[in-house]
């Protein structure tokens, strides 16, 4: 590794060493300070305004860390590659990883290189972060005592950055601990079984809306708790009001006065697998390129990591080609390289600018920066304009090779060819339909029949996605004929009922003789017989349905080959088809044992299995059925429902808790006065004895709202409290 980096690992862990902030920087924090204000809104939420940008920046930082210190270092922990030093040696290959493609040195020289208002936003985000924790000495952190302004360069997750979180660090492990992997392919099959994220965006056209205004639905599918509710101002013209990523310094998710935008993650074919035919020679690697043979890069990255209270480091030898990274192997002449997006500076600026755009042509315009890796973009504005964007990075390829696929890559034709301009890529702007609709599905149904985007116009790399059951649901709502849009009824669409999952699994169950069986299965067939297939809180056919559906896919699973790949729908025709009718009926028959067993009877409704609860406000949250907890009608995404809310037990609990899906919620009406609604998961605050740590919990779960505080005079009107950072 570099000197730098190579220092900073030999230095003692900074949580052991005290904070040691200089007078002269305290006293400019202090400063700075003074010029930003903060007004917590009855919800806790905080309006953030400074004088310039950078103030308005150093304030959310500081609010961030006021709410939910924790999140904010967590998420730093992770993105700079430093998570071993507090969660030991099963972290090593993740630490790697983010070394892999950027470390600090480098992110040094990039921000060295910043324009000025960019640095002037970065030092604010370190400014804010470092004066919370000198304002707040008895906080503790994990590791991160002082904040640095080229970390954000290296929080790496899609839209900043290449999307990391793809590289499979199983293989990493296989490849950089020589120890052989079963499959050279990523054959993990807890990720593949693991609850499904992503996000619902939903934009209506003037024409389809009662006021004539545009429309916009932001609603991400995250963990919980993941992004809280934040507006920051400045006098320089900032005004975004949204979702901020813990640790972040701009809304994610969010709306201005005069456009607002939705980020759904895409499969938007963004990176490529090459692989490279490799040779040793006198102990070192080469590979092949056209007529060439290369010499591989080799390096070496020292991680840290704790182990039996002790400070560890494990020095790797890394390797790289021009494409990237070597992350995998095929077989000994066969190493896998990555090749991503690698311009933080662009995706920040990117990240930034778009919260200042002020109609489509300007925020089309930030968009050419192609600084947005993983995510489909949900827009509209107040002048009347919706439109959609599949991806934003997009590199151009040569379209005779299958790109879903590791390319053979000493062949000098699977280069990649700059990139894609924004007018290239799969788009839509004012649908003749009158509605966008974004599931994390494929983009040519996003407008419904007749008015989405043309399939063969594109190549496949461009729009790998696939139909799921949210996209289709969210057409047959949005098409149906009703008199103009409103946010009443926008939030309605957004949480219609139906489960579009069991559109094939049900059939194929209620179709089996019932033979033999037990007569307590008799009555559960009639039970989901007579079901509409619409989530409620009182709905026992929906609870068997779920522990079934669930149980019947899990046998599927173990009869597909170790790399075959589905999306929701194929998964279920496939469940469908390689189940025997015996089989669905003895699934049905042990959920209801198991439910008899857990409860005392197998008619359980749905909202007494299914809770949200909040205890603690950690990271790694805790669940007792003995606690308080609310009942949820709304269910896992994976069975289409436009409502997420994936739950599961956990070990001492019967009931499932809630931890994924449905996170900061909001409808948007733009116009001359723009009107918006919102809602979080519990709260803003993360700490257990604040009034904010529930208080949105009820309207969350009954699947309500709150009317969100846009402009100074409603802020002031419901003003818990106004301050400076530090008072």
């Amino acid at each position: 590794m570099r000197l730098l980096v190579l220092l900073l690992i030999l230095l003692p862990p900074l949580s052991a060493r005290a904070q040691a902030f200089r007078p002269a920087e305290i006293a400019a924090w202090q400063q700075q300070a003074r010029q930003v204000s903060i007004t917590r809104d009855t919800w806790g939420v905080p309006h953030v305004t400074g004088k310039t940008d950078a103030d308005a920046v150093f304030g959310l930082l500081y609010a961030q860390c006021e709410d939910d210190f924790a999140r904010v270092e967590d998420n730093y922990i992770v993105s700079i590659g430093r998570l071993a030093e507090v969660e030991g040696e099963a972290a090593l290959y993740q630490d790697l990883r983010a070394r892999l493609f950027l470390d600090s040195t480098q992110a040094i020289g990039i921000y060295q290189k910043s324009p000025a208002w960019m640095r002037q936003l970065l030092d604010a985000f370190a400014a804010g972060t470092n004066y919370y924790l000198h304002t707040h000495p008895t906080v503790q952190p994990r590791l991160l005592r002082r904040f640095q302004p080229w970390m954000p360069l290296m929080f790496s997750e899609g839209s900043i950055g290449g999307n990391i979180s793809v590289v499979s660090v199983q293989r990493l492990k296989a490849f950089y601990s020589q120890k052989k992997s079963s499959s050279w392919l990523d054959t993990d099959f807890e990720k593949k079984d693991r609850e499904p994220t992503g996000s619902n965006g939903f934009a209506i056209a003037p024409q389809r809306s009662a006021s004539g205004h545009a429309l916009l639905l932001i609603n991400p599918h995250t963990s919980f708790y993941f992004r809280p509710e934040v507006q920051m101002t400045s006098q320089a013209g900032l005004n975004a009001y949204g979702a901020v990523t813990w640790g972040q310094f701009f809304v994610y998710q969010g709306f201005n006065a005069h456009c607002g935008w939705m980020h759904t993650s895409s499969y938007a074919d963004s990176m490529d697998e090459y692989l490279e035919t490799i040779e040793k020679e006198d102990g070192k690697f080469f590979y092949r390129y056209g007529k060439q043979r290369r010499p591989v890069q080799a390096g070496t990255v020292s991680v840290a990591y704790r182990k039996d209270g002790q400070l560890l480091r494990r020095e790797f030898t890394t390797y790289r080609t021009h494409h990237g990274p070597v992350v995998g192997q095929k077989d000994d002449a066969h190493w896998v390289t990555v090749r991503m997006m690698d311009t933080p500076l662009e995706a920040l600026e990117q990240s930034y600018l778009r919260t200042k755009a002020t109609d489509y042509a300007s925020f089309r315009k930030v968009m050419k920066l192609n600084g947005n890796a993983s995510n489909n973009t949900v827009f509209a504005d107040s002048k009347g304009t919706i439109a959609y964007w599949h991806g934003n990075f997009m590199p151009r390829r040569n379209p005779g090779f299958d790109w879903s696929q590791p390319v053979d890559g000493s062949n000098p034709a699977t280069e990649w060819r700059g990139l894609h301009q924004v007018s290239d890529i799969v788009q839509v702007r004012n649908p003749a339909s009158g509605f966008i609709q974004n599931c994390n599905s494929t983009p040519f149904t996003v407008a419904g029949p007749g008015s989405s985007p043309n399939q063969e116009k594109y190549p496949a790399y461009m729009a790998p996605d696939a139909e799921n059951y949210r996209g289709i649901n969210a057409v047959r709502v949005l098409t149906r004929p009703q008199a103009g849009f409103t946010l009443d009824s926008l939030i309605a669409a957004a949480k219609d009922p139906y489960l579009a999952g069991f559109e094939e699994l049900l059939p194929a169950l209620l179709a089996a003789p019932a033979g033999s069986q037990p007569p307590a299965v008799t009555e559960a067939l009639a039970v989901l017989r007579g079901w509409d297939r619409r989530y409620g809180q009182q709905s026992v056919a929906q609870t068997l349905a779920i522990y079934w559906g669930e149980k019947i896919q899990k046998l599927a699973r173990t009869r597909a080959a170790p790399d075959q790949v589905f999306n929701q729908i194929s998964f279920n025709l496939f469940t469908v088809q390689n189940t025997t009718a015996q089989e669905k009926l003895t699934a049905l028959a042990e959920v209801q044992a198991e439910l008899t067993r857990d409860f005392g009877t197998w008619e359980m409704a749905w909202g007494e299995v299914n809770r949200f609860q909040r205890l603690t406000g950690r990271i790694q949250e805790t669940y007792d059925d003995r606690q308080p907890s609310r009942p949820v009608a709304f269910a896992s995404s994976a069975w289409g429902s436009l409502a997420a809310f994936g739950s599961r037990s956990f070990p001492g609990t019967q009931k499932r808790y809630g931890t994924v899906g449905n996170s900061f919620i909001a409808v948007v009406e733009f116009g001359p006065r723009l009107k918006a609604r919102s809602v979080l998961t519990g709260g803003q605050s993360s700490h257990p004895d604040s009034r904010h740590f529930t208080d949105q919990a009820a309207l969350y779960c009954e699947e309500n709202f709150k009317d969100v505080l846009f402009y100074p005079e409603d802020v002031r009107q419901h003003a818990e409290r106004t301050y400076s950072p530090g008072q």
